[in-house]
């Protein structure tokens, strides 16, 4: 019988990424993929704990599951990621329709452990040796069709106080180079295009190896026939080293986009942080990135409302952002996570004037964005095309080099062709244009 699954992912690249690693070990042992739910044999769910709204969520989720298990008692429902290191057995307490429990240490276990639980109908638990390392040998079944999400390492060692990250995914690990670039080519041999590596803190590679360093180990990847664009993520700003800066600068199909989380704009609250740099260390780092390749598109993470911020903090980070200019910004109000330093420290501040100096930094940045995005009007620029809009089967969808979204009526292109595209609409958030080829 042909057996099905689902997975559901929550959360970052990274659990895109092993999500797709989870779909090519089920594909091992006879399943396939599906996208009705109720057709599965099989729901898996790659989880999140980054912020409780991810955690709420993913609870309701599983709650829902249980009515699939009703009308299907053998259907096997699992539980892995980041939640479910967070949880462990607590999850299967909870909600006794979960059948197994897989931390993110030994994701290379799932093919054994669904074929156990065929066998046996026993419940199972394992959130052990956080700090493994992870099972690699298989390759993923990708989601996308242009763009590809490779792991470098796994982990982080900076134990930012508001983080819980090293705590469920444990200390920085290193893949060894050699199996980095048979994934990569792997990709590229099936059209994938475009190649983004992937880490807690790339800019941390190789140091558990004492091999190359994340700088050298881009410039040999940006190297490799085949691959049109590279991208990398996230980068640490105490790790970002000029031989990196300059590596991008003269690289040939590196784009022109880093993201590089700051967080916040005020030394106290960095330092409450742990982020180890200070805003002059940072303002520093953006001139030198910016000198090298001007016309570098900078993204950043920001976080209000973090314990003990105070009017004066934020007004600090609000002429921060107007300093920098970050072309976008992703904005988040701080969420307590129990096991962290920060969940007691004092100071915390209110719900409304969270959400108040929020919306006051979106407005912020969303100008400074706008404004940004305005300098490409009437501009024609390179555009990796990815296919359909959501809305739309008439307009396709791409991005630039720098990573702007850009939507075009359809016309003769293939997803993965490199066009040019004519912006004649700028918008905060995308481009608008036609066909200048």
């Amino acid at each position: 019988m042909d057996k099905k699954f689902k997975i559901l992912t929550y959360g970052c690249q990274m659990n895109i990424a092993e999500s797709e690693r989870m779909a090519g070990q089920l594909s091992k042992i006879g399943y396939t993929m599906t996208e009705d739910i109720e057709a599965a044999d099989l729901i898996l769910i790659n989880s999140c704990c980054v912020r409780s709204t991810a955690e709420d969520k993913i609870y309701g989720k599983i709650g829902e599951l249980k009515k699939y298990k009703l009308q299907n008692p053998a259907l096997i429902i699992g539980v892995m990621g980041c939640l479910a290191q967070k949880d462990g057995e607590n999850l299967i307490k909870r909600s006794l329709h979960i059948d197994f429990v897989l931390g993110t240490a030994r994701r290379g276990e799932l093919p054994k452990i669904v074929e156990s639980f065929e066998s046996a109908r026993k419940k199972f638990v394992d959130t052990s040796n956080v700090s493994g390392i992870v099972e690699d040998e298989i390759f993923p079944i990708r989601a996308g069709k242009v763009s590809a999400f490779v792991p470098i390492m796994y982990g982080c060692n900076n134990f930012c106080t508001y983080c819980i990250v090293p705590y469920v995914r444990g200390r920085e690990r290193s893949r060894p180079a050699a199996e980095i670039f048979a994934e990569i080519k792997n990709a590229v041999d099936n059209g994938y295009k475009e190649i983004n590596l992937l880490g807690q803190n790339v800019n941390s590679y190789g140091k558990d190896l004492g091999q190359e360093n994340f700088a050298q180990l881009l410039s040999a990847v940006d190297k490799i026939d085949g691959i049109e664009r590279l991208r990398f993520m996230t980068s640490h700003p105490k790790d970002l080293s000029d031989e990196l800066i300059s590596v991008m600068a003269s690289g040939k199909n590196i784009c022109e986009h880093i993201h590089l989380p700051v967080q916040y704009g005020s030394n106290k609250i960095l330092k409450k942080m742990n982020r180890v740099y200070t805003v002059e260390k940072y303002l520093e780092l953006v001139k030198k990135i910016r000198a090298a390749i001007p016309n570098i598109s900078l993204t950043t993470d920001l976080i209000v409302g973090f314990p003990g911020e105070t009017e004066e903090d934020f007004k600090l980070t609000l002429n921060f952002l107007r300093e920098v200019r970050f072309d976008t910004a992703f904005t988040f109000i701080y969420s307590e996570r129990s096991g962290t330093p920060a969940a007691n420290f004092e100071g915390k501040v209110d719900d409304e004037t969270k959400h108040r100096r929020l919306n006051e930094l979106m407005t912020v940045q969303n100008k400074i964005s706008l404004e940004k995005n305005l300098q490409f009007d009437g501009a024609t620029v390179e555009v990796l095309v990815e296919g359909e809009s959501k809305t739309d089967k008439n307009i396709y969808t791409g991005r630039t080099r720098s990573n702007k979204a850009v939507l075009f009526p359809h016309e003769s292109e293939n997803v993965g062709d490199l066009i040019n595209v004519k912006i004649n609409q700028v918008q905060t958030w995308i481009f608008k244009g036609v066909r200048a080829d």
